[in-house]
């Protein structure tokens, strides 16, 4: 049990139960540890089961009552099949605890499991710590400011929070399958690319800029993942060419996208002169578009003429008002002077504005009418191909309209000609057309074999990424593993060596043989005496009934014979009351041994122990009752 014991302890522990170091057995747990360690396991086994529940025991009898009342209901919902009460655990005893966390502890999901019987490196003890306190902190319930203790106050108040705030980070990429990183990068990133910290206005973003980095990084994984899955193989086409052929697609629909949304006269149009930069994008994407922008129309050269004579006479009138105003004294005559220049500036400025938006509005007027008219052109010019055609034909009907008859002859001996040759045409494609309709079936049919064949290889492609893809996982999963055995292996202690253990196991095992083969040699022993004990029965009921016969016989004749046959059967009688109290001995005997067995197991249920624990509980109860009657009897 020692051995069961310490595994039990040990899975108790890691559950996040406070075992004391001095604790090394089932008989040493107190009864607010046995509460605790059942409320643990749970909260990991059920955790809207065992978060109801404290796993602090309240000083109070009627709460310990009930929290006993609900932990043997939880334990019974989860399936265990013993004895269970709130007395299993106020009043509890060694085999029925240890039955009850072994049922627990088989319940516990195997990675915890598992876990118990691996050593614990410190990156898994600092993850374990972490979430033994983020499960402290959830469970403590909420209590007021104003009634809160200075480490509830640490765990629920809200003035260490702070807004999620993040900042475009620059990483170093990495070499993987399908890219490398050039020399130029590297150098780059290994000399001048600055640290996370010295690239952050702010420490405190650190965490928030990294977690949308990761964030961002992998969602474009995965979509690059999902698209490729279904559409990359689908166009059966490498990475590098599907990518390629993407961003060409993109660079033409943006293309197209300008082209469509600039108007042609644009340079005119617009009330703004063209940007020179767009005006080359323009030209990066339509040259001739470009160039009709660039060009203009007579009416805009007129416009700029008018515009430019307009500006030279407001410059010169500007100089002139520069040289009477350099004439005059007073400064402020020359204030109002301006003011009112100002304002005849910005009155012809709105005229020329006006103008130039009603000038803007006749053009785009003037462009409608030009498309319509270029379009009713064009239909005229269609209609008049129409018409010239059908004057070429009644011209060469009128050509042959002289020699009626001939042409008439001539036409109907070119009729027959067309019509045999149609038939012969006709036989002939008849001739072709058989074998050309089988050879077409036969390439359907292989097209359509290639094309079963290419989508169940494409299945086949996509089954292989799935199956690289989860052992990539696999591989770093186990990578990850390997990295914390190594670290757990390393921060193991060497005084301890492994044969150590290996020879104490070995020896557990030897000592497990030989007791199943003492065990078995006792089972053989017994069932040997038994097979003589039920010969020795039957061949002493047989001499008995030989001897009673023939002594039976000669008793009807001779006293003495006669004497003889009543010592043999108060014999008889006698040997079979021995061998009856012999037998009843050894029922004695073994129901002594239960007994003695019995007494040792009521020993161990602390029986006198919880006796005065229950007349303890129920002095503190009758004090509890007696208060309340007399906070009642109060007015």
């Amino acid at each position: 049990m020692e051995e069961v014991d310490r595994i039990l302890i040990r899975a108790l522990a890691q559950t996040g139960s406070a075992i004391p170091e001095d604790v090394e057995s089932i008989k040493q747990f107190s009864t607010e540890l046995i509460v605790e360690s059942v409320v643990r396991c749970l909260r990991i086994i059920d955790p809207p089961l065992g978060n109801g529940i404290s796993h602090l025991l309240p000083p109070g009898m009627s709460a310990r009552f009930r929290i006993g009342m609900s932990l043997a209901q939880a334990c019974q919902d989860l399936g265990y099949q013993g004895d269970i009460g709130y007395q299993t655990f106020l009043y509890s005893n060694e085999p029925e605890i240890r039955r009850l966390l072994m049922f627990l502890v088989e319940k516990l999901p195997r990675d915890s499991v598992d876990s118990v019987h691996q050593p614990a490196g410190k990156s898994v003890v600092l993850q374990r710590s972490i979430s033994s306190q983020i499960k402290q902190q959830l469970s403590a319930l909420w209590v007021p400011p104003s009634l809160r203790t200075p480490s509830l106050l640490w765990i629920q108040s809200s003035r260490l929070m702070q807004k999620f705030r993040s900042q475009p980070l620059s990483l170093a990429e990495h070499d993987y399958i399908g890219k490398r990183i050039p020399k130029e990068a590297k150098e780059y990133y290994d000399h001048y690319l600055p640290p996370v910290t010295a690239q952050l206005c702010n420490h405190r973003l650190a965490a928030a800029s990294l977690l949308e980095r990761a964030v961002t990084d992998l969602s474009a994984v995965q979509e690059w993942e999902a698209e490729w899955n279904t559409q990359g193989l689908m166009s059966r086409l490498s990475p590098g060419e599907y990518k390629a052929r993407k961003s060409q697609r993109l660079q033409k629909r943006i293309q197209e996208h300008l082209q469509q949304n600039i108007p042609h006269g644009y340079g005119a149009q617009s009330s703004l002169p063209p940007d020179p930069d767009l005006t080359h994008l323009l030209q990066s994407y339509s040259s001739g578009k470009a160039a009709a922008s660039t060009k203009g129309s007579r009416f805009t050269h007129a416009e700029k003429f008018t515009f430019t004579e307009e500006t030279e006479q407001m410059v010169c009138q500007l100089e002139a008002a520069g040289s009477t105003l350099s004439s005059r004294e007073s400064e402020e005559d020359i204030k109002a002077h301006q003011e009112k220049e100002v304002r005849s500036f910005q009155q012809h400025l709105d005229q020329l504005t006006g103008s130039y938006e009603e000038v803007a509005q006749d053009m785009k007027h003037l462009m409608v009418n030009i498309t319509q008219v270029e379009e009713e052109a064009r239909v005229v010019e269609q209609m008049n191909s129409e018409k010239e055609e059908l004057i070429k034909v009644k011209r060469r009907t009128l050509e042959l309209l002289p020699d009626a008859g001939n042409n008439l002859v001539k036409l109907q001996g070119v009729i027959e000609s067309s019509a045999q040759r149609i038939v012969n045409l006709a036989n002939q494609w008849e001739k072709r057309r058989v074998p050309l309709i089988e050879e077409h079936r036969r390439l359907r049919e292989r097209i359509d074999n290639r094309e079963l064949e290419s989508s169940r290889k494409l299945t086949e492609i996509k089954d292989i990424h799935e199956k690289i893809k989860q052992s990539a996982e696999e591989m770093k999963r186990k990578e990850i593993t390997y990295k914390q055995l190594l670290v757990d292996y390393e921060n193991l202690s060497k005084e301890v060596a492994r044969s150590a253990y290996t020879q104490r196991i070995m020896e557990i095992v030897e000592n497990i043989k030989k007791q199943k083969e003492e065990i078995t040699k006792i089972l053989l022993d017994t069932k040997e005496l038994q097979k003589e004990i039920n010969n020795l029965t039957g061949k002493l009921e047989r001499t008995f009934a030989v001897t009673d016969e023939l002594v039976f016989k000669d008793a009807k004749r001779d006293e003495a014979v006669r004497k003889a046959y009543k010592y043999l059967a108060a014999l008889h009688e006698n040997c079979s009351h021995l061998i009856q109290t012999i037998e009843d001995t050894g029922t004695i005997m073994r129901e002594v041994r239960d007994l003695e067995e019995q007494i040792e197991s009521e020993m161990g249920k602390k029986t006198l122990a919880n006796l005065e624990k229950i007349l303890a509980d129920s002095n503190a109860i009758r004090q509890d009752n007696e208060v309340l009657r007399a906070k009642l009897k109060e007015p």
